[in-house]
C-alpha cells in the first residue's frame, strides 16, 4: 500500500507531496535528482541591476524597448483644433512624453518610479483635487526614482483605493523638511506586478525589476557569446613535437633553449609565414570547428527573447528566418502587448495628471476631451491605397442607397479617409473650402428685389 509522501520543513511543519512516483527509476523519491531543485527568492540589489543594464546590451534592450515603444507614437487628443493645440503645448512645456518614458524605464529596471505633480500648493500631504486647478495651474512634473521615496504606513481599510499600499510617501531626498506626499500627487509606475505584496517585503509599494526573472537567461547568452569570442583566438593552434621533451625539461639550460628557440620561430613565422624547424620535430595544427556554434548562440538568444517577451525581430533587429517568413505575426502580437501596457498600466497611472494637464491648458475640463493611443503598426503606401479604395467603395454604396443623410455621411467620410491615412489633410481642406465659399454668401436665403410690372398690384405680406 502506498503511503502519502511528506516532507518536514525547516520551521517544523509537515508538507504532503502528492505526485507521480516510480521507485525503480527513483522518480518522485528522495533519490530523484530533480527533487533537489527548488525555487528560492534571490533579490538583486540596485547596483547589480545597474551593472547588468550598463554592461549587457541585451539587458539594456529588454528594459528599454517596451518602454520606448509604449511612448514612441504617443497619443492623439480628440477635441477642437485649438483645444488640441493648447493641450499639446502644455505637454511639451512639461516634457510629459519624455518623462513618462524615463519613469517607465526606471520602473522596469529598479521595480518602481514616479512622477510628482506640482501645483504650487504648500501642503502636499493633502489629497490633490484637480478641479481647483486653473489655467497654468500645473507648475512642474518631476521624475522620482524609487530610492527618492520612502513608504509610510500601509493602508488597511479595504474601502480605500490605496488598500494594501502605503498611505503616503516621504521624500527621502528632502531629509531636512521631512516632506510627506499624498499618493494622489504621484503618478506611480511599477515594474513587474507582485501577486501578493505582503510576500514582497523587499520593496514595499513597488513591483519587481523586469530583470529579476530574465537575468539568468541574459547571463547565459552573454556567457555563451563571450566563450565563442574567446574560442576565436584558439581557432588555429600550432603544435610542435620535440624529441625527449619531457625528459630533458628538468634541465634549466634546455628549458631556456626551448623558450628562446620557439620565440625566434614565432617571430620568423610572423614575418614571412615560414616556420623553420628541425627535421626531427613533428609540426602540426589543431583547428576548432565553428559549424554548430551559430545554432547554439541562436538557442540562447531565443531563450532570452522568450524570457523578455520581445520577438527576436524587434529585440535583435534581425530579419525573420524561414521561407516566406515576414515576422508580421510576431510583431503584431508584440504590438498588442504594448497596447495592453498602454491601456492597463500607463493610462490609469496618468489619469489624474491628465486631469491637471487639461485644466491647466484650457482653464476648464470639457467632457468631450479624450485621447487615443496611436497605433504602432505602420501601413505601407500600397496598404493605405487599398484601404482608401475600400472606403471609397463603401461611401459610394451608402450614398446610392440613401440610408444615411448626405450631411452626416459626408462628415463621416471625411473623418474616415483622414484618420485611415488614405487622404491626409482632407479634413482641413474641406473645412477651408466651406469657410471660403460661405463667408461671402451673406444674403443666403433672402429673396431678390423685383420691380413690379406696370399695372400689377403689389400686395404686402
Amino acid at each position: 500500500m502506498n503511503k502519502p509522501r511528506v516532507r518536514l520543513r525547516a520551521d517544523g511543519t509537515v508538507v504532503q507531496l502528492d505526485g507521480l512516483q516510480n521507485v525503480v527509476a527513483n522518480l518522485g523519491t528522495e533519490r530523484d535528482k530533480a527533487a533537489g531543485s527548488i525555487y528560492v527568492q534571490t533579490m538583486m540589489d540596485d547596483q547589480t541591476l545597474m551593472n547588468a543594464y550598463r554592461g549587457s546590451w541585451m539587458a539594456r534592450k529588454i528594459v528599454d524597448i517596451p518602454a520606448f515603444d509604449a511612448c514612441r507614437k504617443w497619443r492623439a487628443w480628440q477635441a477642437e483644433a485649438d483645444q488640441i493645440e493648447a493641450i499639446e503645448a502644455e505637454e511639451r512645456k512639461h516634457d510629459i512624453r519624455r518623462k513618462v518614458m524615463q519613469a517607465k524605464i526606471a520602473a522596469r529596471l529598479f521595480g518602481g518610479a514616479a512622477l510628482l505633480i506640482g501645483t504650487g500648493e504648500t501642503n502636499v500631504a493633502r489629497r490633490l483635487n484637480p478641479e481647483v486647478i486653473k489655467a497654468g495651474g500645473l507648475r512642474y512634473v518631476t521624475m522620482l526614482h524609487r530610492r527618492h521615496l520612502s513608504p509610510l504606513d500601509i493602508e488597511t481599510d479595504p474601502a480605500s483605493e490605496y488598500f494594501d499600499m502605503p498611505r503616503g510617501w516621504r521624500l527621502a531626498a528632502d531629509v531636512r523638511s521631512n516632506l510627506e506626499i499624498h499618493p494622489s500627487r504621484l503618478v506611480m509606475f511599477r515594474g513587474m506586478e507582485v501577486p501578493d505584496r505582503a510576500l514582497a517585503y523587499h520593496h514595499v509599494g513597488w513591483g519587481d525589476p523586469v530583470l529579476q526573472g530574465v537575468l539568468e537567461a541574459v547571463r547565459n547568452m552573454d556567457a555563451t557569446a563571450a566563450n565563442v569570442a574567446s574560442l576565436v583566438f584558439e581557432a588555429k593552434v600550432d603544435t610542435v613535437g620535440v624529441p625527449d621533451f619531457m625528459a630533458r625539461l628538468s634541465d634549466p639550460a634546455f628549458e631556456a633553449q626551448i623558450i628562446k628557440r620557439f620565440r625566434l620561430a614565432e617571430m620568423g613565422k610572423g614575418i614571412n609565414g615560414t616556420l623553420i624547424h628541425d627535421k626531427d620535430e613533428d609540426i602540426g595544427q589543431k583547428s576548432a570547428s565553428f559549424a554548430s556554434l551559430p545554432d547554439v548562440m541562436d538557442r540562447f538568444m531565443q531563450l532570452a527573447s522568450g524570457a523578455a517577451d520581445i520577438p527576436m525581430t524587434r529585440l535583435l533587429g534581425q530579419s525573420p528566418a524561414g521561407m516566406n517568413a515576414t515576422g508580421d505575426a510576431d510583431l503584431r502580437n508584440y504590438y498588442d502587448r504594448v497596447a495592453a501596457m498602454q491601456s492597463l498600466e500607463l493610462e490609469p497611472a496618468l489619469s489624474i495628471l491628465d486631469e491637471c494637464l487639461i485644466r491647466s491648458a484650457l482653464g476648464a475640463r470639457p467632457e468631450e476631451v479624450h485621447f487615443n493611443w496611436h497605433s504602432l503598426w505602420q501601413t505601407t503606401e500600397k496598404e493605405r491605397a487599398d484601404i482608401g479604395k475600400v472606403q471609397a467603395d463603401t461611401i459610394k454604396v451608402l450614398t446610392e442607397t440613401s440610408l444615411i443623410p448626405e450631411e452626416a455621411l459626408a462628415e463621416a467620410a471625411v473623418n474616415m479617409l483622414t484618420e485611415s491615412g488614405a487622404m491626409p489633410g482632407l479634413e482641413g481642406a474641406v473645412a477651408k473650402y466651406f469657410e471660403e465659399n460661405l463667408d461671402g454668401d451673406d444674403g443666403e436665403g433672402e429673396e431678390p428685389d423685383v420691380e413690379p410690372a406696370e399695372g400689377e398690384e403689389v400686395t404686402e405680406a
